[in-house]
């Protein structure tokens, strides 16, 4: 099985939640500054996380066409970072922000500041629902209007349908359900799989195995789903971050996740 991690800070602590994450020595990375605010020279993400296999979509850019930002240009301790993609200053994890208003993709009414994942040869992952793909992470929601999606498996090639295969949300009420997509054409269900206060760290994976079944575990928690036949013709891939599901004229209401851990692994 092929795991790519995404987290790499050498024995970084939440102050929120008392948790501390630490790399092995094989793998440390420079300790975390912390600074009053944020500034250019502060570490970026891609000094603490391989981003070898993400590339970033912002909630700027032209109408219908949000910047993205390619896995090169996030790599390394002066890679790409700014006020909706950084380094939180007090506890190192992978930050993101998506204001209510911001650039949207042609097909959605929401912004987001999410990675979507890559191949390393800088291609766009693009993987058969057949053998084993998983998706990990632990992470903290920060501050959320009414409703975020913090990780998908969305549909790539394989047909005209731009929907996700499954979405994983986070609510203001602390409440964390799963959207599991009826067909391509459309039509979602929502399963309850968990609650967390805002502000407190957790954890999820999303999983496909034997070709037909989702797995998802919210904390130690798991439960399996079908998965329509309707979706066999389709390749997949996987997405993170925050993904605002509000929208309205402001600039300062919306959604920010913070990342701790990040790792994908197909086999």
């Amino acid at each position: 099985m092929r795991i790519r991690t995404l987290f790499i800070p050498l024995a970084v602590a939440t102050a929120a939640t008392g948790i501390a994450f630490a790399a092995s020595a094989s793998s440390a990375a420079p300790s975390v500054a912390r600074p009053a605010a944020r500034t250019t020279q502060q570490t970026a993400p891609g000094g603490h996380f391989d981003l070898s296999v993400w590339e970033l979509q912002e909630p700027i850019g032209s109408p219908g066409s949000p910047t993205t930002i390619p896995s090169a240009r996030l790599q390394g301790a002066n890679g790409f970072q700014d006020a909706y993609f950084y380094t939180d200053s007090h506890d190192g994890a992978m930050a993101f922000w998506a204001p209510e208003k911001g650039v949207t993709t042609p097909n959605s009414h929401y912004a987001r500041s999410e990675l979507r994942e890559m191949n390393r040869d800088g291609s766009p992952a693009n993987w058969p629902l057949r053998g084993t793909h998983r998706l990990d992470a632990t992470l903290r929601v920060v501050s959320v209007t009414s409703n975020v999606c913090v990780g998908q498996i969305h549909l790539g090639t394989g047909g005209s349908s731009t929907k996700p295969l499954v979405e994983l949300y986070y609510r203001a009420n602390g409440d964390i359900v799963l959207g599991t997509e009826n067909s391509p054409s459309g039509g979602q269900t929502s399963h309850p799989v968990g609650h967390v206060p805002v502000g407190k760290t957790w954890s999820y994976t999303i999983g496909v195995s034997d070709g037909h079944t989702l797995d998802v575990t919210v904390n130690a928690s798991t439960t399996h789903y079908s998965i329509p036949s309707s979706f066999d013709a389709y390749q997949q891939y996987f997405k993170a971050g925050s993904y605002n599901q509000s929208s309205s004229d402001s600039t300062t209401k919306g959604a920010r996740v913070a990342f701790y851990r990040l790792s994908v692994a197909h086999g």
